[in-house]
């Protein structure tokens, strides 16, 4: 949810001023979920089977009551009432802990369904840690002396929270769009006030960037890495911004690789924009993202195929401080398995889930469809695409040429995989005959091989007519990454009404 710590107080202080908590009905007597529900329940799970199910016999989170003595009027009376009693440890009908207070005289609370009848105020354990944690508590103190700031940091907070998930502000509809404009966690974006380059200066930039000496993997690892933030749950992420220059992001172990490149990008964005006499600019997110397509136009033509990879100039460079450092931090992968990365902390905190699985999970957030990431990842491995530049799963002997060899020599049945360590972190893919090692790779790698869908897909591409159709579909699904974030485009994939 990305919020601070007095925003996380207003949203508890405000949300507990209302209604009421429900646990009237232990949790062992609630039925099944639908999904295992019998089936004459026709999808209707968690069966209460007292009294008519709901009312005041109905059951959620365990825990029973309101907390404070009018739950349907705003006021202050939650955090009042908080801090003004001391509390006990007792349990909800249901059996959950919870708290009341000790003095038998404090106020009380109307049944939310038995008319006439009064019940004790009740907190949940979360809401006493608001007045034991010193840092909620000064926030909480704030609030309760002013009870107008605390009205206004829960409604900011409130939109905060109701908004969070849409991403750009410029995908907003409706009168209230202006509300309130350069809120840090919105991500804004300065409006660009200079023209965009027409094709002469594409093809002149192209150009301009290879000069440079910049070779494929580098050029197609950084502008892939603008691009991998963008995660569809909250359209957070993207190149639009350029964000790959600042902090935090230029700072992540996975994308410390990109730096020298922006450098030299620097270099041919400050010639070009000073030679320019029409108004015309070249942003560095358009640049980052303009000099991958160059390297795979390259790696394309080097295999053999003359391809033309899709620009859409119009990505604007943001600032530092347009750039909130706290909550982009959220956005670092744990695992990127499209550049062979695992965190050095990933067994602290992966809870038993795989690093494919993770990456199954970082495909979904992009919206890639099952062909859409394998395709990818075959072509940045040969592309070698990896945070670090090793050869780890790059299966090719011509590094930086778009050939389908990724997909040939996973599934060559005269080549078989072994683990290199005891978890089954790491494999070496060995000559079935000889016993050499031919190549290394990871679980993000071998996952194309051994699942069966992803494994049909794989054999695909490695068919020996598959060369043509991996370069049209990797270049498909580079621009789609490439254009994630682009909601200012009319005619977006998926928000066309919105784009204007």
């Amino acid at each position: 949810m990305a919020m601070n710590d007095e925003e996380t107080v207003a949203l508890i202080a405000g949300g507990h001023a209302f209604g009421k908590s429900h646990g009237m009905v232990p949790a062992k007597e609630i039925g099944p979920p639908p999904e295992i529900a019998p089936m004459e329940a026709m999808c209707l799970g968690w069966h209460n089977p007292k009294g008519p199910g709901f009312a005041q016999y109905t059951m959620t989170n365990g825990i029973e009551g309101s907390w404070t003595p009018n739950p349907i009027q705003w006021d202050n009376s939650y955090l009042e009432n908080l801090f003004k009693f001391e509390w006990e440890q007792t349990k909800s009908p249901a059996g959950a802990l919870q708290w009341t207070p000790t003095d038998p005289n404090s106020p009380k609370t109307p049944d939310a369904h038995v008319e006439g009848q009064m019940n004790s105020l009740m907190m949940m354990t979360s809401d006493i840690a608001l007045k034991v944690d010193p840092e909620y508590r000064k926030c909480c103190e704030k609030f309760l002396a002013d009870f107008d700031a605390f009205t206004q940091a829960f409604s900011k907070a409130w939109y905060k929270l109701t908004h969070r998930d849409m991403g750009p502000k410029h995908r907003y509809l409706g009168p209230e769009v202006t509300i309130e404009d350069g809120l840090l966690w919105q991500d804004p974006l300065p409006e660009r006030d200079y023209g965009l380059v027409g094709e002469a200066e594409v093809a002149a930039l192209k150009e301009a960037i290879m000069a440079t000496g910049l070779s494929v993997s580098d050029l197609a690892f950084t502008a892939f890495s603008a691009a991998a933030t963008y995660r569809d749950s909250d359209k957070r992420g993207g190149a639009n911004g350029g964000r790959l220059a600042l902090a935090p992001q230029k700072d992540w172990a996975v994308n410390r690789r990109a730096a020298p490149v922006i450098e030299k990008l620097r270099d041919v964005m400050a010639d070009f924009n000073a030679k320019q006499a029409a108004g015309k600019k070249i942003s560095m997110a358009d640049l980052i993202v303009l000099g991958g397509c160059a390297a795979v136009e390259r790696a394309a033509r080097d295999a053999g195929v003359e391809a033309s990879v899709p620009f859409t100039p119009g990505r604007v460079d943001t600032t530092q401080k347009l750039t909130d450092v706290e909550m982009f931090e959220w956005l670092k992968p744990i695992v990127d398995g499209f550049r062979n990365y695992v965190d050095g902390n990933f067994k602290q905190v992966s809870q038993g889930v795989a690093p494919e699985e993770f990456f199954l999970d970082k495909a979904n957030l992009m919206k890639l469809t099952a062909p859409e990431w394998t395709v990818l990842t075959g072509g940045l491995r040969v592309l070698n695409v990896n945070h670090d530049g090793s050869d780890i799963g790059v299966l090719t002997d011509k590094v930086g040429v778009l050939t389908n060899d990724f997909f040939v020599n996973l599934t060559d049945t005269d080549l078989i995989w072994e683990k290199c360590d005891e978890e089954g972190m790491s494999f070496a893919l060995k000559d079935r005959g000889t016993g050499k090692t031919k190549f290394t790779a990871t679980r993000n790698d071998l996952v194309f091989g051994s699942n069966s869908q992803l494994r049909s897909i794989a054999d695909v591409h490695a068919g020996s007519d598959g060369h043509q159709r991996f370069i049209r579909d990797f270049i498909k699904a580079w621009d789609k990454v490439m254009m994630l974030d682009r909601y200012d485009v009319k005619g977006h994939r998926r928000y066309a009404p919105m784009a204007a």
